[in-house]
Parts: structure tokens; C-alpha cells; sequence
């Protein structure tokens, strides 16, 4: 990798994204601090979300389809008896009840072991994909209704960290693509409480941590 002045810049960078900014922002600073527009990444993180994102620049950009299909590991908090909009911290509330006595550290163990294995994922309202040309989480701000396809996902192991009150600490290993939030949202509604993700760090890309 070299600075602005040298040889054009190239290679693969593993940065640590902080919270409160999209990747893109993230490519616009590498573009501007290396002077070249070819820099790209391999898996957004939303902005609430933290940890690795791999950076291509120059001819290592080639890279970037091969290491997007990489399996993601992530670390992160849920709270459990709240459900939002977005299924995260940033959406607006739109169920809150108390834990019932049945949610025990062993129910949500339970609960996540049983999401382990492929399955089909839609992805939420509040997304980036597009249906018909119009990004879903567009249409979800202008109070519309539209639904994107289910995928196919595979979780390669979803385990409890801790269980504080109603917040719950985890890690999962899931192919690319996977909502993690619409995991979590999956296990509120396995145990009858609802749930939304309140943090989220990505700590590995394949190989890479």
C-alpha cells in the first residue's frame, strides 16, 4: 500500500468500521486518504453495527466477489420483550411486554440452537434491497408495503454469551447475507417476547479477524 505521490495504491485493508457510519463512508474516506477512486468492500455493515470490513484497493478489488460469499461471524447484544420497527435500537417501538417466566437462559439456548442449519430468510422492511427499483427501507419510510423474496441462509452456530435481565448477549457464524437482526427477531418470537438487536459487532470474515 502506498500514499498519495507513489505507485497507485492496492491491497487488502481489514478495517474496524465504527458505529454511526455507513461502509460507503467508509470507501469515501479510504478513496480520499489514498487518492484513488478503485477502492470497494466485501459486505456493508449498517451503520448502528460495528467491527471488520474488507477493504479492496487497486487490483485487490478482483477479490472482493470471492471474499463477499465468506461466512461472517458476529458478537452482539438483543433485548428481549421489545420489538421495533427496524428490529434494531434505531426503529421506533412497536411492542413492549414483560418476560414471561418461561424465558430462562436454557429457552433461548433452545431457541437459537433451533435456528442453527439452512433456512429461507426474507429480508425486512427497513433494507437495502430492491423490489420493482425502489429500495425496501424507501418504501417502508413512505408507509408502503413491500416484500422482497425469501433467501436461502445457512447459521453455522448461534450461541447465548449471556443472559442479563432481558438483555442477551450472543455469537453467530452465518453465511453472507444473513440478517442477523431477523435472527434475533426470530428468537423473540420463538419465545413469545419479542426481541430487537441493540449491538452488533462483525469480528470475522472467513480467515480473516
Amino acid at each position: 500500500m502506498t500514499s498519495p505521490g507513489g505507485a497507485p495504491a492496492e491491497g487488502l485493508l481489514l478495517i474496524d468500521k465504527p458505529g454511526g457510519i455507513t461502509s460507503h463512508d467508509v470507501i469515501d474516506r479510504v478513496r480520499r486518504s489514498l487518492g484513488t477512486r478503485k477502492v470497494g468492500h466485501a459486505g456493508t455493515l449498517d451503520p448502528m453495527a460495528t467491527g471488520l470490513l474488507l477493504v479492496g484497493v487497486g487490483r485487490a478489488t478482483r477479490l472482493l466477489r470471492f471474499l463477499a460469499d465468506l461466512d461472517k461471524t458476529y458478537e452482539g447484544t438483543a433485548r428481549l420483550g421489545v420489538e421495533t420497527d427496524t428490529l434494531d435500537a434505531q426503529g421506533e417501538v412497536v411492542r413492549s411486554v414483560d418476560l414471561p417466566a418461561t424465558v430462562t437462559p436454557t429457552a433461548i439456548r433452545a431457541a437459537m440452537a433451533s435456528l442453527d442449519g439452512g433456512s429461507m430468510q426474507r429480508p425486512p422492511a427497513y433494507s437495502a434491497v430492491k423490489v420493482g427499483g425502489r429500495r425496501l427501507y424507501e418504501a417502508a419510510r413512505a408507509g408502503e408495503v413491500l416484500e422482497a423474496a425469501a433467501r436461502p441462509i445457512r447459521v453455522r452456530g448461534f450461541d447465548l454469551v449471556r443472559a442479563a435481565g432481558a438483555d442477551v448477549d450472543f455469537r453467530v457464524t452465518c453465511s453472507s447475507g444473513t440478517y442477523v437482526r431477523v435472527l434475533l427477531a426470530d428468537v423473540g418470537t420463538i419465545l413469545g417476547c419479542g426481541a430487537h438487536l441493540i449491538r452488533l459487532r462483525r469480528t470475522a470474515v472467513g480467515p480473516f479477524e
